[in-house]
């Protein structure tokens, strides 16, 4: 019978009862006596009127009223539970049984330009159980032995506290099939033990690309509590994804920089629980959805030049005597649009690592000085002093504020005396250049015409940080907006920066000195770069200034597989500065000049391709370290498409190294691979 029906019954009977009972009392009368005392006229014993009965019917009159008010009340709350506010507290009931919990979604895959997977999923084997199975010792020591883990391991997964009180908390991944039949098969044994097929991230390539792919993790407490911060602050976007405790998310590269694509919608399931809250049943559930694939600018065959170009390049290195070396990165950028082909960083790590979590040996090795570091992706982050690569641009400012012309020449006899006996600098070629202009100067890398301009500069009343206007005008000093992590804005060091920066010194030491000019115009000092706003100034040097912002995000693939859900569209990021196009056409004859004319032993690496291409060596001076090697090109010169950035941590000079890293992507990406023996080179810087 239904409850509401059974309410109104109960009412009804309850009312009429105490109806009933009102008109019995009502009916009965008083006993009265006569007093023959004082006569016959009829007097209650206690008093006019007030003889037992009529007392007793009183206080009755009262209890009734009494207990009649109290059931009215219950009545009427039931009434109102029942009738009114069923739907409501019939809610209420259902919540206190029930319970939905989510199921992980596949994340999406990554892809390179092509559709080659970079990163995808496999079917993993899952043996879970919920919360409430730890107290079950004798069959969480059944399962510990089938499983062939240790019973405290397996009881710790159980209770895992990151996971949902209520969720199917994973105690193994990647079970044998075998092991799965046994639990399948002795259903009364595992009571509460559930297999379940979930998806693991899979790295067809191992390594490769790890810097730009990033990797999956766990979220943290940090990340949990900025999510609720956000959600407080009304700062939320909506339709974001709401995290929960024990969800897999990105943590590095492309899986947290593309995390709200890559990560799918979950699955919901409800759960009947008891009074504890202990799962005892399971209904329907709405499967998960898996997240978009993307599709990166990143080229297969590039890449993967890109890093043996960089493993080549180190062990060229070694082999002439640089045994330090061993760090660096090489990255391939498309100077039409900003897209990135390539980008590797030394040293490498696997993220495989950190499928399940990583261990806390794993997560030592990778985050200690003797292993390098290889978490950093270099190619974005490494901070290094430009040496000669910058050269161009200062060749640029020069021209631009008048500081030097085309037309004129310095006398390089090796030992540059500009600003006097006392503070007299090598040349790296001690032998000196002779009289020599600043287009040679580009191709020689002669450091007495920079020497003069950074003197020049200094001296200059009008502009004298016309030299770091340009460099900033060029993207240095700034992040490029790279859409990767953790990527470095470098520094272009000014009078400010020094006075602030060595602030306990004193006044004399952090002032501005011609010493410093002229260690910056030639890329050594306190100036620090990537190799990302390298690549990204010769970018714009073959295209006439302009500059996009480099990316890896191609396209997304929506979850339907419908078509593209998102397209990247070319964004310029800036113009550099210079005076006229002959400026520009000075500078870049002179980095034609760098590949063939520099050096015969260098050029033999670059006729045997098909393509003209022009680029510039570079020498990093570091104290207490070997020389860095860096080598900076574009191709093809007449119209320009790949610019290639290489650099090796004591490497040596731009040529004993770099170079090679930079002929191998060139050769990939034209398929003419290099013919020419390996060299020390002949110390072109």
């Amino acid at each position: 019978m239904d409850a509401q029906i059974v309410v109104v019954i109960a009412g009804v009977i309850l009312v009429l009862a105490i109806v009933a009972s009102i008109v019995v009392l009502r009916r009965g009368g008083g006993k009265f006596t006569f007093d023959t005392k004082n006569g016959t006229r009829p007097r209650a014993t206690e008093g006019e009127g007030n003889t037992p009965g009529v007392a007793f019917k009183g206080r009755f009159t009262m209890l009734t009223a009494a207990v009649g008010a109290v059931f009215a009340a219950i009545t009427a709350k039931l009434w109102s539970m029942q009738m009114v506010s069923s739907d409501y507290y019939e809610e209420l009931s259902v919540q206190n049984q029930t319970r939905t919990v989510t199921t992980p979604a596949p994340r999406g895959r990554i892809l390179d330009r092509n559709g080659v997977p970079l990163v995808t999923n496999r079917a993993s084997l899952t043996v879970a159980a919920y919360r409430d199975l730890a107290s079950d010792t004798v069959l969480v020591r059944h399962l510990a032995n089938v499983l062939g883990m240790p019973y405290i391991a397996v009881r710790r997964n159980i209770q895992d506290y990151n996971q949902g009180a209520q969720s199917l908390h994973t105690i193994a991944s990647d079970v044998r099939r075998s092991t799965v039949a046994y639990i399948q098969e002795h259903p009364s044994a595992f009571a509460g033990v559930e297999v379940v097929e979930r998806t693991e991230r899979l790295y067809p390539y191992g390594e490769l690309a790890a810097h730009v792919l990033g990797y999956t993790g766990t979220i943290t407490s940090e990340q949990l509590a900025a999510q609720s911060e956000a959600a407080s602050q009304g700062e939320s976007d909506a339709g974001a994804i709401s995290y929960e405790s024990g969800d897999i998310v990105g943590q590095a590269g492309v899986e947290i920089r593309y995390e709200s694509l890559l990560q799918g919608i979950r699955g919901e399931q409800t759960v009947q629980v008891d009074a504890s809250g202990s799962v005892v049943d399971a209904t329907g559930a709405i499967p998960p959805e898996p997240g978009s694939d993307i599709r990166l600018t990143l080229d297969l065959a590039i890449q993967q030049a890109c890093e043996d170009g960089l493993d080549h390049a180190i062990a060229v290195a070694r082999q002439f005597g640089y045994e330090n070396a061993a760090r660096g990165a090489c990255l391939c950028l498309d100077c039409t649009n900003g897209e990135i082909l390539g980008m590797a960083s030394a040293p490498k790590y696997d993220p495989s690592v950190f499928i399940g979590g990583v261990s806390n040996d794993d997560w030592n090795a990778l985050s200690s000085e003797d292993s390098g570091y290889p978490m950093i992706n270099r190619a974005i982050a490494g901070d290094y002093m430009s040496a000669s690569t910058i050269k161009p641009l200062s060749s640029l400012a020069a021209l631009k504020y008048g500081i030097y012309d085309e037309t004129q020449t310095t006398d390089c006899q090796g030992w540059w005396t500009g600003m006097g006996d006392a503070n007299g600098r090598w040349c790296y070629d001690h032998s000196g250049h002779g009289v020599i202009n600043l287009q040679r100067a580009i191709t020689m890398s002669c450091d007495a015409v920079f020497y003069d301009i950074g003197k020049g500069f200094y001296y200059d009343e009008e502009n004298p940080e016309g030299l770091q206007e340009m460099f900033r005008s060029w993207g240095l000093g700034e992040a490029t907006g790279v859409d990767l992590p953790g990527e470095s804005s470098g520094r272009v060091p000014d009078a400010e920066w020094k006075d602030s920066y060595f602030s306990s010194w004193d006044d004399a030491d952090r002032a501005w000195n011609p010493g410093d000019m002229c260690n910056i115009v030639i890329g050594q000092g306190d100036i620090l770069v990537t190799p990302l706003q390298m690549a990204c100034a010769y970018a714009g040097i073959a295209n006439g200034g302009c500059e996009f912002v480099p990316h890896v995000f191609h396209s997304a693939v929506s979850r339907d597989g419908s078509g593209s859900a998102v397209t990247y569209e070319p964004r310029e990021r800036l113009s550099g500065a210079y005076r006229q196009d002959s400026d520009l056409a000075l500078v870049r004859r002179g980095l034609w000049g760098v590949i063939y004319e520099e050096s015969e032993s260098q050029a033999s690496h670059f006729t045997n391709l098909s393509v003209e291409v022009a680029g510039k060596t570079g020498t990093g001076e570091k104290s207490g370290e070997d020389d860095y090697s860096w080598f900076v090109a574009y191709a093809p010169y007449d119209d320009p498409k790949y610019v290639v950035a290489a650099v090796v941590e004591q490497g040596g000079f731009g040529s004993t190294s770099a170079m090679y890293a930079v002929r191998d992507v060139l050769g990939a990406i034209y398929n003419e691979p290099d013919s020419a023996s390996v060299t020390a080179g002949d110390g072109v810087r």
